[in-house]
């Protein structure tokens, strides 16, 4: 049967304007599920809704679509930019994003400051700091931060740097700080090493080497081995990531190499940075939404995207395969840069070469984790039968609920609430709650969050207690009944929850279990002992899982909650520690964050902090 557009967008197509813009397509409910532009909007809008169209993704997108929305600009650059801006804000169902939609981790040096901090953070904000990323691994960048701290011993602490603090804090005394605040160093001197820092990270690592090397030279010379043995662990730190950088072309280059893998609707792009010559690091990102679209457009909204956000736009950018607005690419990263930048797509020589190595690891990486995906489902799929038949539950637990409850002796008490779909953790679902009616008293706690929760989704059901798995609804954390409610705890936390669903007429629909720390146990009603699952079976890693992320989850909220009250009223919130003991506390270690990182040993190192008040004191930051 030919194809014929709705009255309502018939009517849109014959006033279209020729000029370049950005065109909204919207569904029956007014969302906005795809967002494009065009140089011509008439032409690229009407395309659509041809008879025949090339593409699957081209029919269900238009099958979807009763009203468009069109907004034109002066140039083709600012439909590019309005586009990008569009994208992160609505959040298109049919658009090509990058996966998870998440922001990834880049260290920041705090450079406006008189001592600059180095941190990591997945937001840029413009405010003077200098920014090195993205990173796909945040626990990449702590590791790095980590060996490169032995080399640059950046501040870390919240002090007001004067240079006259009587005492340093632990860090100085083991070499992780050179100490501004006691006066060590002045904050020219500070600043240099900082300095040599983001040199580095930007791959500037010669003459630092050097630099070391010959420090390392005139303190044995001089006898003075500690200060040569210092110098020689920097070296070996320094080189542990040079070894891993090679050289790939002349000192001046300064490029990103992409190119990227397909396969039945998935695709992997990955990045080379290359700085001076030398490969500084190399990053893979996930794009959803690719099936059915060309290679070029692929690229383009990849390129889009990721140099929207980018700390560093390099003076080349070297592809696989030609995009179409290649050109008004070119105009906008010279923009964002400040000076020329060139996309090409190499036909010879040691640049191909660099794009085939590219796309080589592109394909061995989307390889890995299309064989680790079906893994991970296959282990899903086997756990939830597995908690299904021995648990007795009524159907599969594709949707898993778990809470747990944080507090620090019935104070800033923080329920949360982690959702696991299909075996994996769904973090737009997480919820916290704040919990306001009790003290020290778990179980009041636990019946204040689930009841919170129940509430919230009969007003989310419009005030009716109904299955929303039968009924198409969107799925929200609110909305959706879990196929399984799991508490942290024993018997008398399945009690409580039972009492919680029996008030709205819900132990019926929802089935209720709780897992005990101690010997792993499962409590589910009406059966006298509990249920042991086998050590190694798929079904107890997955309820473990949800637990050890439930009780994350809390632990963290409550630790953000707490740490609004201020420092003394955490710290003296901790059995066996008041005013006296708390500067003690402070006077050693310098701030919150530092005690929170020491040892037990090193808190029972202070004079006046017992050891059973360290214990407590170690417990009670974690």
């Amino acid at each position: 049967m030919a194809y014929t557009p709705p009255e309502r967008i018939q009517q849109i197509l014959g006033n279209l304007p020729t000029k370049p813009g950005v065109y909204l397509h919207k569904d029956k409910n007014e969302v906005v599920i795809y967002v494009g532009k065009a140089k011509n909007l008439r032409n690229r809008v009407r395309s659509y809704f041809r008879e025949k169209v090339d593409r699957i993704k081209t029919e269900r997108l238009r099958g979807n679509i009763t009203d468009i929305e069109i907004i034109t600009t002066d140039s083709e650059l600012e439909a590019l930019l309005l586009e990008n801006t569009l994208i992160k804000r609505y959040k298109p169902k049919y658009n090509i994003a990058l996966k998870d939609d998440k922001r990834y981790p880049y260290i920041r040096v705090h450079w406006a400051d008189d001592f600059p901090k180095v941190t990591v953070t997945r937001r840029m904000i413009r405010d003077g700091s200098r920014y090195f990323g993205p990173y796909t691994s945040a626990w990449a960048v702590h590791q790095t931060l980590d060996t490169l701290r032995k080399v640059f011993p950046y501040l870390t602490c919240d002090r007001n740097i004067t240079g006259n603090d009587p005492r340093a804090c632990l860090y100085y005394d083991i070499k992780l700080c050179n100490g501004p605040c006691i006066g060590a160093v002045n904050r020219e001197q500070y600043r240099a090493m900082i300095e040599q820092l983001m040199d580095f990270l930007n791959g500037k690592s010669e003459y630092i080497q050097d630099g070391i090397r010959e420090k390392m030279m005139k303190s044995a010379e001089n006898l003075d081995f500690e200060a040569a043995a210092r110098y020689r662990d920097q070296l070996k730190a320094i080189d542990s990531i040079v070894t891993k950088q090679k050289v790939f072309s002349n000192a001046n280059t300064d490029q990103d190499v992409i190119a990227f893998a397909r396969d039945e609707g998935d695709a992997c792009v990955q990045v080379f940075f290359i700085r001076y010559g030398k490969m500084i690091g190399r990053e893979y990102f996930l794009l959803e939404n690719t099936e059915g679209e060309n290679d070029e457009a692929i690229l383009e909204e990849f390129l889009t995207q990721f140099y929207d956000s980018a700390a560093h736009v390099p003076k080349e950018v070297l592809l696989q395969s030609e995009i179409d607005e290649v050109k008004i690419v070119e105009q906008w990263l010279r923009q964002k840069r400040g000076q020329k930048v060139t996309i090409q797509v190499p036909k010879q020589g040691r640049k191909k070469e660099l794009v085939e190595m590219a796309t080589t690891n592109a394909a061995d990486t989307l390889e890995t984790l299309r064989q680790q995906w079906a893994s991970d489902r296959s282990k899903h799929t086997t756990a939830m039968n597995e908690l299904k038949d021995t648990l007795k539950l009524p159907r599969q637990p594709a949707r898993i609920e778990c809470y747990d409850i944080a507090h620090t002796q019935g104070t800033y008490t923080v329920g949360s609430m982690v959702v696991f779909v299909q075996g994996a953790p769904r973090k737009g679902d997480y919820r916290k709650f704040n919990v306001q009616t009790v003290g020290n008293d778990d179980y009041g706690a636990m019946k204040e969050v689930l009841t919170r929760r129940f509430e919230r989704y009969k007003d989310a059901n419009n005030g009716e207690l109904h299955d929303v798995r039968k009924m198409g609804k969107k799925d929200t954390a609110w909305s959706l009944l879990p196929d399984l409610l799991l508490i942290d705890g024993g018997k008398g936390q399945l009690r409580m929850a039972l009492e919680v669903l029996e008030e709205f007429d819900l132990v019926d629909e929802v089935p209720v279990a709780s897992l005990a720390k101690r010997e792993e146990e499962i409590f589910i009603p009406d059966r006298k002992y509990p249920v042991i699952l086998p050590q190694r079976s798929q079904g107890l890693f997955l309820v473990q899982r949800a637990r050890d992320e439930a009780h994350r989850f809390a632990n963290s909220s409550h630790r953000k909650r707490r740490g609004k009250a201020g420092v003394a009223s955490i710290l003296d919130s901790i059995d066996g520690v008041g005013p006296k003991r708390r500067k003690l506390l402070l006077d050693r270690f310098g701030s919150l964050d530092d005690i929170r990182r020491a040892t037990v040993e090193e808190i029972g190192s202070v004079p006046g902090i017992p050891l059973d008040v360290a214990e407590n004191i170690k417990t009670g930051l974690d």
